[in-house]
């Protein structure tokens, strides 16, 4: 059945897929902490939509709560009450929030983050982090994956189809390198409005005191500091990696997890930074933001019914204790295997790197012996574990067994890996 789809998909899908994921694999359902695809075959998945789904596919108390948002409308284009409803919890979890505006996709609210510094601040440049991954706008496919390593703070663009004026509006950094931030900062120091960052990049985790470090160069310089915690947001904790960093950005952005499966996203910070989204006050420094669904009434729903099951004692501690019972189980059966790796990332998103080069930022991270990674994640997947290529999600739908079938599968991948050499 999946060679079925996958033939249909050719014919109307650019490279027969969506873009997102291995065009050849079609899921056709999920419950709870598994997925099966087309021909039948049951997974347990680490995916999970790329991380929305931390309680699991089709939690029963959110499919209630989407049920019944249904019968009485699906969109509105006009104010819901659901949706007020979330951006108040949402201040109410979030340091850096005091007013959230709606939009679809983590990518969308990126965009808009950058537009709204560039807005408050009066200034254009915006300064990234090599191998961070902000969505796919134009500013955020600069120095994303960049096979032509550039000295910094030069822009590489990872798109075709992006103007060169917008590669010289950028600046690209090494992540973990305060002081290549602050050389940058010293040279264009009074043109930057901006310095977005993943709080957690990708896998690779902050250095102790680099994000704090980080929020005092932009404090002293007037820049504001974007969080882009698309990923991280309800994740690391329930107040996202402020909470966990204990660091507080000017603007964050939030997704996946918000909108409990369903497309919504949305960026969030002070009353006098989102006062450019209000014509009234912002003048000539009015930022127009509108979308057909966004703050859609279905998805605000599912978003509060999931965040109010996160909110329920022992949820995140039972995250952590998945995500460090499947380390667990990489390290039992990868120590013995001769093969050089690391466990990168954070206890509730992570994944393992083949190289002996400690993690710190892109350029460490693409020593990784992509073949055997491949093969890693190849035995896995053959053994009823499903998980993308360079991300490990765990979620708190994970069971006894599935991590029992999980620790067997990671077994067998790890013996079916050549010896190093």
């Amino acid at each position: 059945m999946n060679d079925h789809w996958i033939q249909r998909a050719k014919q109307v899908l650019p490279a027969g897929g969506l873009g997102n994921f291995d065009p050849e694999i079609f899921i056709r359902e999920g419950k709870g902490s598994r997925v099966w695809d087309e021909d039948g075959k049951e997974y347990v998945d680490f995916l999970i939509g790329s991380g929305p789904m931390l309680l699991g596919h089709g939690h029963p108390e959110v499919l209630d709560a989407v049920s019944s948002q249904l019968g009485k409308g699906m969109t509105f284009f006009a104010n819901n009450s659901a949706s007020v409803e979330l951006a108040e919890e949402i201040c109410r979890a979030v340091p850096c929030a005091e007013q959230v505006r709606y939009v679809t996709s983590g990518g969308e609210a990126d965009m808009y983050a950058l537009r709204l510094a560039r807005a408050y601040t009066g200034r254009s440049k915006i300064l990234k982090f090599e191998g961070g991954y902000h969505g796919m706008s134009a500013e955020a496919q600069m120095s994303l994956a960049p096979t032509e390593l550039a000295n910094f703070p030069q822009a590489v663009p990872d798109s075709a189809g992006i103007p060169s004026g917008v590669r010289d509006e950028m600046l690209i950094a090494p992540f973990n390198d305060i002081e290549s931030v602050s050389s940058i900062l010293d040279e264009y120091e009074n043109e930057v409005a901006a310095v977005i960052v993943e709080p957690l990049q990708r896998v690779v985790a902050p250095a102790d005191g680099f994000l704090q470090a980080l929020r005092d160069e932009c404090t002293k310089r007037s820049i504001l500091l974007i969080f882009d915690e698309i990923v991280t947001g309800f994740r690391l904790s329930y107040g996202g990696a402020q909470e966990r960093y204990g660091v507080v950005p000017d603007i964050c952005t939030l997704g996946k997890i918000i909108g409990g499966g369903f497309p919504l996203a949305a960026l969030a910070a002070s009353n006098e930074i989102m006062s450019h989204f209000d014509k009234s006050l912002s003048g000539d420094r009015f930022l127009m933001q509108l979308g057909t669904l966004s703050g859609n009434p279905v998805a605000a729903v599912a978003g509060l019914k999931t965040m109010e099951i996160l909110r329920r004692e022992g949820n995140y501690q039972k995250l952590m204790d998945n995500g460090t019972a499947v380390m667990a189980s990489v390290k039992k059966h990868l120590d013995n295997s001769g093969q050089p790796y690391q466990i990168s990332g954070d206890v509730t998103l992570f994944d393992i790197l083949f190289t002996s080069t400690p993690i710190v930022d892109y350029r460490s991270s693409i020593t990784a012996n992509q073949s055997v990674n491949a093969q890693f994640n190849k035995v896995l997947r053959e053994n009823g574990v499903f998980k993308a290529a360079g991300k490990t999600y765990p979620s708190i739908a994970l069971t006894d067994v599935d991590l029992e079938l999980t620790d067997e599968a990671i077994r067998l991948a790890a013996l079916s890996l050549p010896a190093p050499g």
